[in-house]
């Protein structure tokens, strides 16, 4: 018996399913490498593991406070004060949440309005198209340029407007690499003030920088902390993508709309997954330098494969993921191509046009991610010259 009643709302037809997601189980389907979905495929530290299950044998097992456990709220602020200089209290600025992405959820949840216009650089997370529809937004897309990805600051500027509620700042940035310079947030920030609007920052790579970039926080330059909301996490800094432990930091009014918004969503993180990021948060300067250290080496070893073969590379400041251009490569777009490279145990990338909002500016892209093991890396070169040889 046929219906014409709706079986699916408006706004969940408005977007796919991701793709970065698809192409991890497209990988899994074809045996192939993956090098696509950000997730590391080495051990988290073993310091925070058995914290955990410390924590776990402790019955450390119920509900913590919903928006974090007292003791991981009070690390983060200790750690966000040292590394990024924001000052953070930690009874009314801070909520744990389950990973970076529900932080960006509920944060636009918390803020945004129907109707209102949110600023998203272009490329940009595949979330964020999701993250504007989902809380009504109406998304204005700012180019970022290769080969530095930098933004045209008229160009910025004209995105501005009545409408204009927030704009979205992701550095280090997914997917290029792109570490934003404090000229560049001078500028972001004399515009958010001109039209009175926020900055949402998504800073979850923060640690992971190359080639003596320094990451800079929005919410330190001047007047930006009482309209700046900054999100971070565990996920990608600590190797632990599967344990969702992110936060936003915001002034209390804010984070009071962002508490209950999360409340709502997921009730809390994992209480004893938040005890034992505690204990991560206080690891060591050595940790932290190794960390980037370790990850130069990878992007290095995967860069050179990638230059080998033809690919066009721009080698990141920052994350671990090399955008790469294929136009020397082959006639197929991007989906096509990522799908021909993956099949029958090939190497597993994400198509460009996931991370445009026309899919067409991204139809010669694709990406690569370097999280992986040393040997992960130089199967993938290996395959990479077996498929598409070396290009001198």
């Amino acid at each position: 018996m046929s219906s014409s009643r709706r079986t699916v709302s408006e706004k969940a037809q408005r977007f796919t399913e991701s793709v970065i997601r698809e192409m991890s189980r497209v990988c899994t389907r074809e045996k192939g490498i993956n090098l696509a979905q950000g997730f590391p495929d080495f051990a988290a530290p073993q310091a925070m593991k058995d914290a955990g299950c410390r924590a776990i044998q402790a019955d450390i097992n119920q509900y913590a406070v919903t928006w974090g456990a007292p003791r991981l709220r009070a690390a983060i602020a200790k750690r966000t004060h040292a590394y990024n200089g924001i000052a953070v209290d930690p009874e009314r600025m801070l909520t744990v949440c389950c990973g970076a992405t529900e932080a960006m959820i509920a944060t636009l949840m918390a803020v945004l309005d129907p109707g209102d216009e949110v600023i998203v650089f272009e490329p940009f997370y595949e979330n964020y198209g999701p993250d504007c529809i989902l809380s009504g937004a109406v998304p204005r897309m700012v180019k970022l340029r290769a080969p530095d990805w930098s933004f045209d600051e008229q160009e910025l500027a004209r995105a501005f407007g009545p409408r204009t509620r927030a704009i979205i700042v992701n550095t280090p940035h997914n997917p290029t690499g792109k570490v934003f310079t404090r000229a560049e947030l001078e500028v972001i920030a004399r515009l958010c003030q001109e039209h009175d609007a926020l900055a949402v920052t998504d800073e979850i790579y923060e640690y992971i920088l190359y080639d003596g970039a320094q990451h800079v926080s929005l919410a330190t330059l001047p007047g930006m902390h009482e309209r700046t909301i900054t999100i971070s996490g565990l996920s990608k800094t600590w190797s632990a993508t599967g344990w969702r432990i992110g936060w936003a930091i915001a002034p209390p009014e804010m984070t009071a709309g962002i508490r209950k918004v999360h409340d709502f969503l997921t009730v809390g993180a994992p209480a004893p997954l938040q005890d034992a990021a505690a204990d991560a948060l206080d690891f060591g300067p050595e940790y932290f330098q190794g960390l980037a250290a370790e990850y130069a080496v990878r992007r290095d070893l995967l860069a050179r494969a990638l230059e080998d073969t033809g690919f066009g590379v721009v080698r990141p400041r920052g994350a671990y993921y090399i955008m790469t251009d294929v136009s020397k490569l082959t006639d197929l777009d991007d989906v096509a191509f990522a799908m021909q490279l993956v099949a029958n145990g090939g190497v597993a990338t994400v198509p460009g046009s996931s991370f445009f909002l026309e899919p067409a500016d991204g139809r010669r892209i694709v990406r690569f991610c370097f999280a992986k093991k040393r040997d992960t890396l130089e199967n993938a070169a290996r395959v990479l010259r077996e498929r598409l040889g070396a290009r001198g």
